[in-house]
């Protein structure tokens, strides 16, 4: 019986140690920012920064509690956002949203608009290593009208099961009409099954 009970302390401190808690959503983020973390990448092609960074489930639940301290909500939260996987993806172009390129020329402008809003699931694709395509669930474009240095958006795709037993995914991105060809993000799939939470 006392070697049960050791076995499950020691497995106790396992678990405690490699999962990572934070006490605020800012130092959340600096952590995911840190590029040694796998959690955020950047590339730059012909001229145009993307950048990608994984959003944990506990950065959503935290959006959405606000300032309520509700900590009643805070398991059904989660149990609503961690079926899904939640990456930030930033485009920009000498530090501007990409339709800023596009002004001069209204026939362009209005297609990167309607791209942008309406399209994105034929651009951006989620695959395993195996080279099964997650389908997008959703993703959200809020327009900044040249207020922001980038174009950003918020795309969601379903914790798959296929998904989760592959090494890694790769997002890749098709050329917007920037030279681009195909951008690619390989992301190991262990910083998601892994992810940090937050003090809730």
């Amino acid at each position: 019986m006392k070697k049960i009970g050791v076995v499950v302390f020691v497995m106790f401190v396992i678990v405690s140690c490699s999962e990572k808690r934070f006490a605020s959503s800012e130092a959340l983020w600096e952590y995911l920012r840190n590029p040694k973390h796998e959690y955020f990448q950047n590339k730059t092609v012909n001229g145009v920064d993307f950048s990608i960074i994984y959003k944990p489930t506990d950065l959503l639940v935290a959006q959405e509690l606000g300032k309520e301290n509700a900590t009643t909500k805070v398991d059904s939260l989660r149990n609503k956002y961690e079926k899904y996987m939640y990456f930030n993806l930033s485009m920009s172009k000498n530090n501007q949203e990409l339709l800023n390129h596009m002004a001069r020329n209204k026939q362009q402008f209005g297609a990167m608009v309607n791209q942008l809003a309406f399209g994105m699931e034929q651009k951006v694709h989620l695959y395993t290593s195996k080279k099964d395509t997650i389908a997008m669930a959703d993703y959200s474009y809020p327009r900044m009208y040249g207020t922001s240095g980038a174009t950003s958006l918020l795309l969601v795709y379903p914790k798959e099961e296929k998904l989760m037993d592959s090494e890694f995914i790769t997002l890749s991105v098709e050329d917007l009409g920037f030279y681009t060809g195909e951008v690619k993000f390989k992301i190991p799939t262990n910083i998601i099954s892994n992810q940090p939470k937050l003090h809730l």
